[in-house]
């Protein structure tokens, strides 16, 4: 049975969308599970075990250039690609137009399903027009976990109750040091309403390497996060290492190595829950319920409807290093 999975974006959604395909293999240990999303996450989605062809686009950068020869020649070899396989089942876990666009234009076999969201739930991407672009669409509950809707979604298409709580099982992994006491603080964020106070990740930095004897590892990807790495580093520079910029393959590689992960609601932090690692993720918005880490005692989200102190967030990493 061949399957293909169309989640195109962002990153944390992606990463949300991970445990669908090992629910997919233990339900049918033969499927072949392609995925099509976008290019700058391909290299992370193709270290998912059990995902055989990652199909990128480009509809980000394509958007600037929509007319030039050279996106067309573009556009034209992804649908070549999308069309190099019949798929039995096709899963838009988007459920926006440009997804179920995506969904439409793949090869369905003549018995197969293609469907979607049938319905809008609570605080989740979804366009209304879906309904019209493809069949098969599943009702959802009105307020329901990210990870869950999504779970549920391809249970229904494909007949099967999904076991367990989610998993993702990453290929190729580097050994983790059980007595590693390095600490990665996932501080970026696209938005800026679901930052942290810069001086209060200077204050738990501190708390962290002065009373547990932590190592921190600071990732960044842009001026403004590298801004806020120098100012954790020169308050203690001795236990702070600042990352350089790297592929997402390659930060998956370095976090899984790391004692745990304290973050903001971002991509990075949900690849800290993706991972199983000790975590806590710090909320700035009444999202928690949607987004937030669920079922397991070492990994916990706080705030949304508040913002955390310093004194909050390293009591409840106290709570789940010592948790798992």
């Amino acid at each position: 049975m061949n399957v293909l999975i169309v989640k195109l974006s962002s990153l944390g959604d992606v990463i949300q969308t991970m445990p669908v395909v090992a629910d997919v293999l233990s339900a049918y240990p033969e499927a072949k599970i392609d995925w099509v999303v976008e290019e700058s996450f391909a290299p992370l989605v193709a270290r998912v075990q059990g995902v055989r062809h990652v199909i990128p686009i480009a509809l980000r950068r394509w958007r600037k250039t929509w007319f030039s020869r050279t996106t067309q020649h573009e556009r034209r070899a992804f649908k070549k690609i999308l069309h190099a396989t019949t798929y039995d089942v096709i899963i838009d876990c988007q459920g926006l137009i440009k997804s179920a666009l995506v969904a439409r234009m793949a090869s369905l076999a003549s018995e197969g399903l293609r469907g979607s969201f049938a319905n809008k739930s609570e605080a989740c991407s979804y366009e209304w027009p879906v309904k019209f672009l493809l069949k098969n669409n599943q009702t959802m509950p009105a307020r329901i976990h990210a990870v869950a809707r999504t779970r549920l979604l391809a249970s229904k298409l494909l007949g099967y109750v999904p076991q367990g709580a989610p998993r993702t099982v990453f290929k190729d992994l580097p050994p983790r040091d059980p007595a590693s006491h390095t600490i990665m603080l996932t501080h970026g964020t696209t938005r800026l309403d679901n930052e942290w106070p810069r001086h209060q990740w200077e204050d738990l930095s501190a708390l962290l390497t002065e009373h547990q004897s932590h190592r921190i590892l600071l990732p960044q990807s842009n001026a403004r996060e590298l801004d806020l790495c120098q100012s954790v580093k020169a308050r203690i520079p001795r236990d702070a290492e600042i990352l350089p910029r790297m592929g997402l393959p390659e930060l998956l590689d370095v976090m899984a190595t790391c004692h745990g992960v304290i973050g903001v609601d971002s991509g990075l932090s949900h690849l800290a829950v993706a991972l199983n690692l000790p975590h806590v993720q710090i909320f700035s918005q009444d999202r928690a319920w949607r987004a937030g880490p669920v079922g397991s005692s070492h990994q916990v989200a706080l705030g949304g409807t508040y913002t955390p102190s310093v004194e909050d967030v390293q009591q409840a990493w106290m709570k789940v290093e010592t948790a798992r």
